[in-house]
């Protein structure tokens, strides 16, 4: 397995004997514009004719990685790095410039922005987001009252999504996205907005993804949430992979580099 050129990286981890790879990133380049302020863009073609400016930013640059079955991967870096650009790529909602990503599956995305109806009570978007995942209304009415009792909603279940707070909405996604075992699982950020006993029961929820052979992305910056529940960690800076391999190593790699700014 390959990785982009970086500096002070470390070796990549060798694949497991026998590991089957669930997703395979090859050499991915992804960049897009960003427009300047769209006032002052257009105070720009009235008195001028001239076009908008714009910058390219280039989020992720030859990045590639494996991930296998059974696995937990965590992806660290700082803000702008390219860590969910990478995510939004791997489900196939961002363009690649060059590159390529295959997979046995679609990954699921779990993110704290994801799109839930904030005008509907908790029991319709689980309606939603199960007939989204491919259930059958029966089979979401099965699973309805397992989702809640997850979520810990209570007495909120009836009530618009806008009357939760973060952490509520985080813990309802999650329930939603995980009611079915996944064969690949992307979270972004999406354990950061929970209290402890929620992190206690999502992580449980992933080691039931893993038991059943399925695979885990998870980009956060808490380190130790790394160090203690994924098996392999990359570490991702201005769209480079800078090291992957060993969780403890690489999280002390990039806790040094931070400190040494």
């Amino acid at each position: 397995m390959t990785q982009s050129p970086a500096p002070a990286a470390t070796a990549s981890a060798p694949a497991p004997p026998g590991a089957e790879v669930t997703v395979s990133v090859e050499d991915v380049h992804v960049s897009y514009r960003v427009y300047d302020d769209p006032e002052t863009g257009l105070k720009q073609i009235v008195a001028g004719g001239r076009r908008r400016r714009f910058r390219t930013i280039r989020a992720l640059r030859g990045v590639s990685f494996d991930v296998y079955r059974g696995e937990s991967l965590g992806v660290i870096g700082p803000n702008g790095s390219g860590k969910s650009t990478l995510l939004a790529a791997m489900t196939g909602l961002l363009p690649l410039e060059s590159g390529r990503i295959r997979g046995r599956s679609r990954p699921a995305l779990l993110g704290v922005s994801a799109a839930l109806r904030p005008s509907l009570s908790g029991r319709r978007n689980i309606v939603i987001g199960g007939l989204a995942l491919g259930m059958t209304r029966e089979e979401v009415r099965g699973c309805l009252d397992e989702i809640a009792d997850f979520a810990g909603l209570g007495d909120f279940l009836d009530l618009p999504m806008r009357t939760y707070s973060s952490g509520m909405r985080a813990r309802l996604l999650f329930a939603i996205a995980t009611v079915r075992i996944p064969e690949v699982l992307l979270i972004d950020e999406a354990l950061a907005v929970g209290d402890q006993q929620f992190r206690n029961r999502s992580r449980r929820r992933i080691d039931e993804i893993r038991a059943s052979a399925g695979s885990v992305v998870l980009v956060t910056h808490d380190l130790k949430e790394v160090t203690d529940g994924c098996d392999r960690a990359i570490w991702l800076d201005a769209g480079l992979i800078q090291a992957q391999g060993d969780p403890a190593e690489v999280a002390g790699a990039y806790e040094s580099s931070v400190g040494t700014t």
